[in-house]
């Protein structure tokens, strides 16, 4: 079985309590397979993964390195693969920066490697150029600076405005560093900015949780990212649960904690797109992250880095002196790749498709794949509908409120219903 993976790390898009479940507007989606399972006429996004951090957080999954020594050897790298990467036949519309923290190297280096992209990919008139970035590590200049190379849609790294949350997750900023940053941010005129925060934690009372979110909501910011905390295989975090340090949060206080945030932010005039996004307007969703879950094609850029163009899916070296060395040698720095057979494609678009608030539309679905969605996966629709995890009507299918929070178990099941 192949999974959808996310275009930083390759873990699987999907995870514990569903947070990565998403609901958008399929209409902005338009894909259609034509010939063998090729998508056409959709726009492409770039992503570009920035390997650098300040301290690992014990809780982070992604790859990263804290050595910022590197940072002028790894742009080098970066450029000779924008140079080298094989163009597929797409146009582009997303640039997407992520690490890592992207706001440790410099602007210029930043400006550099944006212009790259610029000159090497086609690219439609409206570009959506998005940045993370950490508190600390930004100034007003800063910000201004982004602005100045064409970036339009920033993200602050937050997590929480309570210091004692803050060092628990390891992070190097304080809560009035974050509040800082924000301030900078709109002093530089930056218009579309969005935080992240992370809940789930333990010890984390619901009480805690609102007092983030009544904090974030105060600063009106155009996005808000509300991701659970998950135990990734082979971080600290992980091993340190494995030993006894702490318990994770019950599947209660979970339910709880989800239910809490769509509430909250929904009075407060968010509407939830993805399980852990939730945005001021259609027009203020992260259009970039949005093509993971319509299946649209994209590039990753940068060591550890995803692409997935139907039906082949590759990814670079989780090594930074891996792939520095083989871009010196003027090859690709692709470590792996597989090509999704029609099953695995089948399999992945249920994944995505129930990950939508609209869910699956069954008659495209039979349309794209030539199979009967309620025919082939009728027995297990029907156990999930008794649970009341998945509602169906004449022609969708989609998870329930319930369903989102046990979103792998319904992935799960779902994944026991494949084969010709």
């Amino acid at each position: 079985m192949v999974d959808a993976r996310d275009p930083a790390s390759g873990y699987p898009v999907f995870s514990p309590c569903g947070f990565s479940i998403i609901a958008l507007d399929l209409n902005r989606c338009p894909m259609r397979l034509q010939g063998e399972n090729r998508v056409e006429n959709v726009h492409a996004g770039i992503y570009i993964h920035i390997p650098f951090c300040v301290r690992k957080c014990p809780y982070c999954g992604f790859y990263s390195i804290t050595d910022l020594g590197q940072t002028g050897a790894f742009v080098d790298a970066l450029v000779q693969e924008i140079r080298l990467v094989r163009l597929p036949k797409a146009t582009f519309d997303t640039i997407y920066i992520g690490g890592g923290t992207p706001s440790l190297i410099k602007h210029v280096q930043l400006r550099r490697i944006i212009d790259s992209v610029l000159d090497r990919f086609p690219f439609a008139q409206d570009i959506e150029v998005s940045i993370e970035v950490n508190p600390g590590t930004v100034s007003l200049d800063f910000f201004k600076a982004f602005l100045s190379i064409g970036i339009n849609r920033i993200n602050i790294g937050i997590q929480s405005f309570d210091d004692q949350q803050l060092q628990f997750l390891g992070r190097v900023h304080s809560a009035r560093e974050a509040e800082e940053a924000i301030r900078m941010a709109r002093a530089a005129r930056v218009e579309n900015l969005g935080f992240d925060l992370m809940y789930g934690l333990p010890d984390q009372s619901a009480k805690d949780w609102i007092e983030d979110l009544k904090e974030a909501t105060g600063y009106e910011p155009e996005h808000i990212s509300c991701y659970m905390l998950t135990y990734e295989e082979g971080t600290p975090f992980d091993e340190w649960r494995k030993a006894g340090r702490f318990g994770p949060v019950d599947e209660e206080t979970l339910r709880d904690l989800f239910e809490v945030t769509v509430d909250f932010l929904s009075h407060a005039g968010y509407e939830q797109y993805e399980t852990s996004n939730f945005a001021r307007g259609t027009a203020l969703r992260s259009r970039h992250n949005q093509k993971y879950w319509c299946h649209a094609p994209y590039i990753g850029l940068g060591p550890s880095a995803h692409s997935f163009f139907e039906p082949k899916r590759w990814w670079n070296f989780r090594s930074l002196s891996k792939y520095i060395q083989a871009l010196q040698r003027g090859e690709l720095a692709v470590e792996g790749s597989e090509e999704l057979n029609r099953w695995q494609l089948i399999l992945e678009s249920v994944f995505l498709g129930l990950r939508t608030s609209e869910g699956i539309d069954m008659l495209e679905f039979e349309r794209r794949y030539n199979v009967d969605f309620l025919g082939h996966f009728g027995a297990v629709v029907k156990r999930l509908q008794a649970r009341g995890l998945l509602s169906v009507t004449s022609d969708r299918c989609a998870l329930s409120m319930e369903g989102m929070i046990f979103a792998d178990t319904v992935a799960a099941m779902f994944a026991d219903h494949t084969g010709e």
